[in-house]
Protein backbone atom coordinates (compact mmCIF):
# COMPACT_ATOMS: atom_id res chain seq x y z
CA UNK A 1 0.00 0.00 0.00
CA UNK A 2 2.99 2.46 -0.69
CA UNK A 3 1.38 5.51 -1.79
CA UNK A 4 3.40 8.68 -2.69
CA UNK A 5 2.05 12.16 -2.93
CA UNK A 6 3.59 15.20 -4.64
CA UNK A 7 1.82 19.03 -3.54
CA UNK A 8 3.60 21.68 -6.22
CA UNK A 9 2.87 25.23 -7.04
CA UNK A 10 1.64 24.85 -11.01
CA UNK A 11 4.37 25.29 -13.05
CA UNK A 12 7.20 24.51 -10.64
CA UNK A 13 8.44 21.71 -12.56
CA UNK A 14 10.02 21.65 -15.61
CA UNK A 15 8.00 19.61 -18.38
CA UNK A 16 10.46 16.72 -18.23
CA UNK A 17 9.84 16.60 -14.79
CA UNK A 18 6.32 16.78 -14.97
CA UNK A 19 6.36 13.93 -17.17
CA UNK A 20 8.31 11.49 -15.09
CA UNK A 21 7.82 12.91 -11.62
CA UNK A 22 5.44 10.45 -10.69
CA UNK A 23 6.57 7.58 -12.11
CA UNK A 24 10.12 8.26 -10.63
CA UNK A 25 8.71 9.00 -7.13
CA UNK A 26 6.81 5.56 -7.08
CA UNK A 27 10.23 3.93 -8.35
CA UNK A 28 11.95 5.68 -5.48
CA UNK A 29 9.56 4.53 -2.86
CA UNK A 30 9.50 0.61 -3.96
CA UNK A 31 13.56 0.97 -3.90
CA UNK A 32 13.61 1.91 -0.10
CA UNK A 33 10.44 -0.39 0.58
CA UNK A 34 12.58 -3.07 -0.46
CA UNK A 35 9.45 -4.20 -3.16
CA UNK A 36 10.15 -6.80 -5.90
CA UNK A 37 10.11 -4.52 -9.04
CA UNK A 38 7.32 -6.85 -10.23
CA UNK A 39 4.19 -5.28 -11.73
CA UNK A 40 1.99 -6.18 -9.09
CA UNK A 41 4.25 -4.31 -6.77
CA UNK A 42 4.64 -1.34 -9.49
CA UNK A 43 0.80 -1.48 -10.02
CA UNK A 44 0.07 -1.04 -5.62
CA UNK A 45 2.47 1.96 -5.56
CA UNK A 46 0.28 5.03 -6.16
CA UNK A 47 1.74 8.32 -7.24
CA UNK A 48 -0.27 11.28 -7.64
CA UNK A 49 0.92 14.65 -8.40
CA UNK A 50 -1.05 17.75 -6.76
CA UNK A 51 -0.42 21.50 -8.45
CA UNK A 52 -1.63 24.56 -6.44
CA UNK A 53 -3.31 27.69 -8.21
CA UNK A 54 -1.02 30.66 -8.37
CA UNK A 55 -0.78 32.10 -5.29
CA UNK A 56 -1.94 29.05 -3.48
CA UNK A 57 1.56 28.31 -1.59
CA UNK A 58 3.85 31.34 0.00
CA UNK A 59 5.92 31.32 3.20
CA UNK A 60 6.08 34.34 5.33
CA UNK A 61 9.52 35.08 3.77
CA UNK A 62 8.60 34.43 0.13
CA UNK A 63 6.66 33.03 -2.67
CA UNK A 64 9.52 30.63 -3.99
CA UNK A 65 7.86 26.95 -4.74
CA UNK A 66 8.42 24.47 -2.25
CA UNK A 67 6.98 20.85 -2.42
CA UNK A 68 5.44 18.41 -0.12
CA UNK A 69 6.15 14.87 -0.21
CA UNK A 70 3.61 12.51 1.68
CA UNK A 71 4.87 9.10 1.70
CA UNK A 72 2.46 6.51 3.17
CA UNK A 73 3.50 3.35 3.80
CA UNK A 74 2.42 -0.07 6.62
CA UNK A 75 3.92 0.87 10.13
CA UNK A 76 7.18 -1.52 10.06
CA UNK A 77 7.77 -1.02 6.41
CA UNK A 78 10.32 1.31 6.78
CA UNK A 79 13.89 1.02 9.00
CA UNK A 80 15.37 4.43 10.39
CA UNK A 81 18.43 3.68 7.66
CA UNK A 82 15.54 3.33 4.88
CA UNK A 83 13.22 5.96 5.49
CA UNK A 84 16.50 8.61 5.47
CA UNK A 85 16.88 6.99 2.10
CA UNK A 86 13.79 7.43 0.64
CA UNK A 87 13.97 11.35 2.85
CA UNK A 88 16.95 12.12 0.67
CA UNK A 89 16.06 10.54 -2.68
CA UNK A 90 12.56 12.24 -3.36
CA UNK A 91 14.05 15.40 -2.10
CA UNK A 92 16.74 14.52 -5.12
CA UNK A 93 14.20 13.43 -7.45
CA UNK A 94 11.91 16.38 -6.87
CA UNK A 95 14.82 19.60 -7.32
CA UNK A 96 15.89 17.19 -10.63
CA UNK A 97 12.46 17.74 -11.67
CA UNK A 98 12.22 21.15 -10.99
CA UNK A 99 15.38 22.52 -12.22
CA UNK A 100 16.53 23.15 -8.77
CA UNK A 101 20.40 22.81 -7.18
CA UNK A 102 21.25 21.14 -4.15
CA UNK A 103 21.18 24.62 -2.66
CA UNK A 104 17.25 24.41 -2.39
CA UNK A 105 16.94 21.02 -0.76
CA UNK A 106 14.91 22.59 2.03
CA UNK A 107 12.31 24.00 -0.10
CA UNK A 108 11.19 20.32 -0.34
CA UNK A 109 9.84 18.68 2.30
CA UNK A 110 9.02 14.55 2.79
CA UNK A 111 6.55 13.18 5.43
CA UNK A 112 6.61 9.94 6.18
CA UNK A 113 3.83 8.25 7.77
CA UNK A 114 2.91 4.74 8.94
CA UNK A 115 -0.43 3.54 8.33
CA UNK A 116 -1.07 1.43 11.91
CA UNK A 117 -1.74 -2.63 10.84
CA UNK A 118 -5.06 -3.28 10.70
CA UNK A 119 -6.29 0.06 9.03
CA UNK A 120 -5.45 -0.41 5.20
CA UNK A 121 -8.10 -2.03 3.39
CA UNK A 122 -8.10 -3.01 -0.61
CA UNK A 123 -10.05 -5.10 -2.45
CA UNK A 124 -12.96 -5.24 0.16
CA UNK A 125 -10.75 -6.58 2.51
CA UNK A 126 -7.99 -5.87 5.33
CA UNK A 127 -4.74 -6.09 4.04
CA UNK A 128 -1.81 -6.70 6.85
CA UNK A 129 1.78 -5.57 6.46
CA UNK A 130 2.82 -9.60 6.52
CA UNK A 131 0.85 -10.12 3.84
CA UNK A 132 2.75 -7.99 1.85
CA UNK A 133 6.21 -9.19 3.30
CA UNK A 134 4.79 -12.96 2.47
CA UNK A 135 3.97 -11.43 -1.17
CA UNK A 136 7.52 -10.03 -1.43
CA UNK A 137 9.03 -13.13 -0.39
CA UNK A 138 7.12 -15.17 -2.82
CA UNK A 139 8.62 -12.73 -5.73
CA UNK A 140 12.06 -12.10 -5.02
CA UNK A 141 12.93 -15.35 -6.08
CA UNK A 142 11.22 -14.95 -9.11
CA UNK A 143 12.63 -12.53 -12.10
CA UNK A 144 12.10 -8.97 -12.70
CA UNK A 145 8.94 -8.91 -15.07
CA UNK A 146 9.71 -4.71 -15.79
Amino acid sequence: MPMIRLTAPAGSLTEEGRKRIQSDLGAVLLRWEGAPDTAFFRAQAWSYLIELPKGAQITAEDDAPRFLVDVTVPQGALSERRTAGLVEEATQTVLKAAGLPQDDALRVWVLVHEQPDGTWGAGGSIIRHADLVALAQKDKGQKSDA
